[in-house]
């Protein structure tokens, strides 16, 4: 990003922030590296002698705040002390190695890290439900209407920015501020899945599945795990060290997708008496080895246990940040982060960033069903996927650490793109040859290949946020980044579903001959666009299903359309402007009279899409 320069810093009056002289070192030695690091001169120690304390800054415009021993809030540099031996990590982590390594600093934040894995987990276990197997187990009994009301069930995790500034600010000070949301909030979820548990096995076999109020009920289940992603989140900005940071996504991205692979891929597996009868069973038997009741009931356990853990066991450190303390001024903040104009580039890219591939990753998957693929054939994808997410996902951080931490997210795009092409493409050849092991192989290779990229982009992502995020309004300044995120990768679905549904002609051919029922009116047409339908016309009205024209198909090639619009005329002119900004021109509070550095110009681009064309750094450019 810049060059680094070292500095000596003379305060003779420790609680003065005022009464203290720069002396710029340029001898040199102090520009020798040691393993790529800057070696510091020896401190003078007639300035300790005359109790002049000697201060050491190594300065880097994307440095955070810090807190000198004074109490005072500084920024743009790694404060030192000339007597630091080494014993500081940091001080070995800049220094090249004169105190623990990173290593030694991963195993003291391993704990925690440990931690976060396990809240993440218990989240994604009702998402994984919510988002994966709920779909695929309602598919036989729904048309792409009725799904398209049953996803509105996931919005209010990515809506859950209206709510955030509340769990930022009000807390009680006995259990911590993130442990006063966490505690009751996985309370409530326990009982609540317990109580579900018991009822859902009876409403998934009625025939005429009350939609509605089954899609009222998740909602609040996910209502209740974002308000808890809400607080989990900005406590991994103060749980780990500074150095270990990134390691935060990380944990998301294990423990999310932990829970959404037992939710799913796990789940959905053993539910299936197919699967049950084929590979775990030597006698046929008409059911799976789980039903959906019991396995509610287990992970609602869980999370209690989980909870008397937090309660009883982790200890939340006291909150000493400078945040806001008022819903208003969390509110307004959050108003003025989204009219910076990097920010509102980066919102843009997000929530249209995922419409090239909307139609492939949201409606793909049933299309496959309806050709003669099992759903536990599809959720196997995720099995073969899962380590390799895991491994991925850790190599991803480390790779978005660099000085251009979106180019992962770059190529994941690319990836999502190719394989949304690709989705489409082997669902007209299955509908035309029927599935086979070779298109088996194929497909699994496509649902893995989407997957790792779909990780690849979100690791990288989650690390930006992780860096650029203010800790000062941690929960409100992260829950405002992965809520828009979230979002574009939600609202898309209902359209996308509803779009398949209206673009499909699929009507009931029936023999001049046929009985029909006397509650059969000829006169209104039948549509067969799901499978209930379907067995009604062969079953009931001794028809034919005839599907003259199939939504998915347009519905994708317009979706492949936008996503390249997007990517050439708004995602490629700003992601690497936005990635080159100082970490301090993210930042909420500045001392008065601060410069950020930063010059911007935002214009609107070709075919309204709003695009950056100009932006500098003050001193000279940088790419």
């Amino acid at each position: 990003m810049g060059d680094k320069r070292i500095r000596k810093r003379r305060s003779a009056n420790k609680n003065s922030a005022k009464q203290h002289s720069d002396i710029q070192s340029e001898t040199p030695d102090s520009k020798k590296q040691t393993n790529g690091t800057p070696r510091l001169n020896t401190p003078n120690p007639d300035w300790e002698e005359s109790g002049l304390e000697d201060e050491v800054m190594i300065e880097d415009p994307t440095d955070d705040l810090y807190e000198d021993a004074a109490g005072r809030r500084r920024r743009g540099g790694k404060r030192l002390s000339s007597k630091s031996n080494g014993d500081d990590p940091s001080y070995g982590r800049l220094m090249g190695g004169n105190g623990p390594d990173a290593r030694g600093s991963l195993a003291k934040d391993m704990p925690n890290i440990v931690l976060l894995v396990v809240l993440y987990l218990l989240q994604g276990v009702p998402l994984g439900l919510v988002f994966g197997s709920m779909n695929f187990l309602l598919k036989e009994k729904l048309s792409y209407a009725d799904l398209a009301i049953f996803s509105l069930s996931g919005y209010p995790y990515s809506l859950k920015l209206f709510w955030s500034p509340i769990v930022d600010v009000y807390y009680h000070p006995y259990l911590g501020r993130r442990k006063s949301w966490i505690v009751p909030i996985q309370a409530i979820t326990g009982v609540a899945l317990i109580v579900l548990g018991r009822r859902i096995d009876g409403i998934m076999a009625q025939e005429e599945i009350p939609v509605r109020w089954l899609a009222f009920v998740l909602t609040v289940l996910v209502f209740l795990c974002a308000t808890q992603d809400i607080a989990v989140d900005a406590w991994a900005l103060t749980l780990l060290s500074e150095e270990n940071k990134t390691y935060a996504s990380t944990a998301q991205t294990i423990g999310l997708n932990t829970g959404y692979f037992l939710s799913f891929t796990v789940f959905l597996a053993l539910n299936s008496k197919e699967f049950c009868n084929r590979y775990l069973r030597s006698q046929a038997l008409d059911h799976g080895l789980i039903e959906l009741g019991p396995y509610l009931q287990f992970w609602g356990v869980a999370f209690l246990l989980c909870n008397l853990w937090l309660i009883f066991v982790t200890k939340e450190e006291p909150d000493e940040l400078e945040g806001l303390t008022d819903i208003k001024s969390v509110y307004q903040t959050m108003w003025n982060i989204c009219k910076a104009p990097h920010m509102r580039a980066l919102i843009a890219i997000m929530l249209l960033g995922k419409l090239g591939f909307a139609a492939n990753e949201g409606v793909a998957g049933l299309k496959l069903l309806e050709v003669g693929f099992h759903k536990e054939d599809l959720a196997l994808g995720v099995l073969i996927d899962f380590p390799l997410q895991l491994m991925f996902g850790y190599y991803a951080a480390r790779w978005s650490s660099g000085a251009r931490p979106l180019n992962p997210w770059l190529y994941g795009y690319a990836g999502r793109m190719a394989a949304g092409t690709l989705g489409a493409v082997l669902v007209w050849v299955v509908s035309k040859t029927g599935p086979s092991t070779t298109m088996f192989f194929v497909v699994l290779g496509s649902i893995v290949f989407r997957s790792f990229a779909g990780t690849v982009q979100f690791v990288s992502l989650g690390s930006f946020f992780t860096k650029i995020s203010d800790p000062t309004i941690g929960g409100s300044y992260m829950t405002l980044l992965n809520t828009i995120s979230n979002f574009g990768g939600t609202w898309p679905n209902y359209f996308v579903l509803r779009a398949v549904d209206l673009f499909t002609d699929a009507t009931c051919n029936i023999p001049a001959n046929a009985t029909l029922p006397d509650n059969y009116d000829p006169t209104v047409p039948f549509r067969c666009v799901d499978e209930h339908s379907k067995r009604i016309c062969k079953d009931t009205l001794s028809g034919i299903c005839e599907v003259r024209r199939d939504g998915f198909y347009p519905v994708s090639i317009v979706s492949v359309i936008i996503g390249i619009m997007v990517l050439y005329l708004l995602v490629l002119p700003n992601v690497r402007w936005i990635e080159s900004l100082p970490t301090k021109a993210w930042r909420v509070k500045r001392d008065e009279g601060e410069d950020d550095g930063v010059e911007t110009e935002f214009v609107e681009g070709k075919a309204g899409l709003s695009s950056v064309v100009s932006h500098s750094y003050k001193g000279g450019r940088q790419d």
